[in-house]
């Protein structure tokens, strides 16, 4: 199995800004489209869009998911024309019945004509209707926004990779730090037997003076040699080593697995250390700890 990946890890946290205009029968558009990720356990996506491009989302939304499994997505969108938007609507039936309805109170009381303004500040007589753009029209400058937010994605994949490129590295030494940790721990715990029936003679020596039990010694050591005996995690933890390089090597959205194996990691780890019968090894151990902690940390932040 190859130590060096193929592809460049994702990280989950990464900007992206991208800019356009269309022109229409109407006007000039110009938009900012910005895009926002962070860490987050799964795939969280959120979308603030004008209200009169709402029906975006759904397709927005599409083209997000298609392209990442995990991390915090924020999509925001600014637009702005200067095309009119809206024009003064002049209500012809309800101003008429107004006028006639002004000429019966002038036979029945004194007092002044009204005025246009007057007139044209009463409720109805004129209203702003919105000016949409033709169908045919909507449709073309729909595409385009598109178009454009599919570039602020790829733009974002590139600072998502350049940002996995650098946990990359980090990850593979650690990788190969607990690999070295490991092998040291396989080669120091060869030794536990015989320290362990160093320290027994030592300690009944002193308390047994010349009625020394050779055999019993033998049995002790024997049964607490069992007890400590690492070999199993540490080919547990071989195991492991290796299932990181094959993530490693595939590189596209294997977060949540890693993060899986590192729960692997850190049980082998702990057991080490609580069979540990060595200064020597439990300060590999401890070792090993310490490096697994680090990695966790960064694996919390890979697609």
């Amino acid at each position: 199995m190859p130590d060096n990946p193929k592809r460049f890890l994702q990280s989950m946290t990464g900007f992206a800004r991208a800019e356009g205009e269309h022109e229409t029968e109407r006007g000039s558009y110009r938009w900012i489209w910005e895009i926002r990720s962070l860490n987050s356990k799964g795939l969280d996506f959120k979308c603030r869009l004008p209200s009169w491009l709402d029906n975006l989302e759904a397709d927005v939304r599409k083209l997000t998911t298609a392209q990442f499994s995990r991390g915090s997505i924020n999509v925001g969108l600014q637009i702005r024309s200067d095309a009119d938007e809206s024009r003064v609507q002049l209500n012809e039936e309800v101003l008429s019945q107004i006028i006639a309805a002004a000429k019966v109170v002038e036979t029945k009381l004194t007092c002044a004509p009204p005025t246009v303004d007057g007139i044209l500040g009463l409720r109805g007589v004129l209203s702003l209707e919105e000016i949409e753009e033709a169908p045919e029209s909507r449709k073309t400058l729909v595409k385009v926004i598109l178009s454009n937010f599919a570039e602020a994605l790829n733009t974002l994949i590139v600072s998502r990779q350049s940002e996995g490129e650098k946990i990359q590295s980090v990850i593979l030494q650690q990788v190969a730090d607990i690999e070295t940790l490991v092998g040291d721990a396989r080669t120091t715990a060869e030794t536990v037997p015989r320290a362990i029936q160093a320290r027994l003679e030592a300690q009944l020596k002193d308390l047994l003076k010349d009625d020394f039990p050779t055999e019993r010694i033998a049995q002790e050591t024997a049964l607490l040699a069992v007890k400590s005996d690492v070999r199993e995690e540490l080919d547990r933890l071989d195991a492991h080593i290796s299932a990181a390089k094959t993530l490693l090597v595939e590189g596209v959205a294997i977060g949540r697995r890693f993060d899986f194996l590192m729960q692997e990691y850190n049980r082998e780890a702990n057991t080490l250390c609580s069979k540990a019968q060595t200064i020597e090894l439990k300060k590999i151990g401890l070792d090993l700890k310490a490096v697994i902690d680090q990695l966790r940390e960064q694996i919390q932040n890979i697609e």
